[in-house]
């Protein structure tokens, strides 16, 4: 009898390591997004849902504005867990669309709502194709000019694609680019911008991500009294972004 019991608890514990094991391995959580498009797509009033498609079938989210002749097209990354049109991300597109850029937002790869930032890493891959993807639905629509506006984990996950040199991304506006990461490699022109209140581990590499900037027309711009998403200091972010974009035209 207590063998029995032994490997029925045996086998319970077997079963739930197979199924934690098995949801490691199943990556995004694609539920979720859905999740965050049914709640978002009700209330956009700027820009239209697109839907690009992944090697592996699942289709992704992003909402799309194309401003009236714009010669530019920005692509919008939000960070860790949150979708293309939360907060601050959703108020950079509607005022770079309002500043004459099209935009396009899209959804990243998103785990489950308790996930630390180290099972994240897992997902850079993934990242990385749907920027490729997105990049070339720019490129479809006309769009000879296209940068890369991403912020906290979003530029982490901007950063693996920006490695690989592509050759139709003109430049790079990185918000608060997390984990000690750095530009190493990377030879677009890049805008590091960070608040000066931002997260520590996003201040303790400045330097470092200074000193990695490989082509001439990069700036590093510290907003003042600006905390990791920018709170009270929108327009001076904005503006820095801006005058960034105009000198890339």
């Amino acid at each position: 009898m207590l063998i029995k019991k032994y490997l029925s608890a045996s086998l319970a514990i077997l079963l739930y390591l197979l199924l934690t094991s098995a949801q490691a391995i199943a990556g995004a959580d694609y539920s979720r997004e859905q999740r965050w498009a049914n709640e978002i797509l009700p209330g956009i009033m700027i820009g239209e849902p697109i839907y690009l498609t992944q090697r592996n079938q699942h289709r992704f989210l992003g909402l799309y504005a194309a401003a009236d002749n714009a010669n530019m097209a920005l692509l919008i990354v939000h960070g860790m867990g949150l979708h293309p049109d939360w907060g601050m991300i959703g108020n950079l597109r509607r005022n770079l669309y309002d500043a004459g850029y099209t935009t396009l937002s899209i959804q990243m790869p998103v785990l489950a709502a308790d996930a630390r930032y180290t099972a994240y890493q897992a997902l850079f891959p993934e990242a990385a194709e749907r920027l490729q993807l997105a990049v070339a639905f720019l490129k479809a629509q006309g769009y000879r000019k296209i940068v890369i506006v991403s912020h906290s984990n979003g530029s982490r996950m901007s950063r693996v694609y920006m490695a690989t040199n592509p050759h139709d991304v003109n430049a790079w506006v990185a918000l608060s680019l997390t984990r000690g990461d750095t530009f190493a490699g990377i030879k677009a022109p890049i805008l590091d911008l960070y608040g000066q209140n931002d997260l520590d581990h996003v201040l303790a590499s400045t330097h470092q991500r200074r000193l990695s900037f490989l082509n001439h027309a990069s700036r590093q711009v510290m907003i003042a009294n600006a905390d990791h998403f920018y709170t009270g200091q929108e327009n001076a972010m904005l503006n820095e972004i801006k005058v960034f974009l105009h000198h890339l035209r």
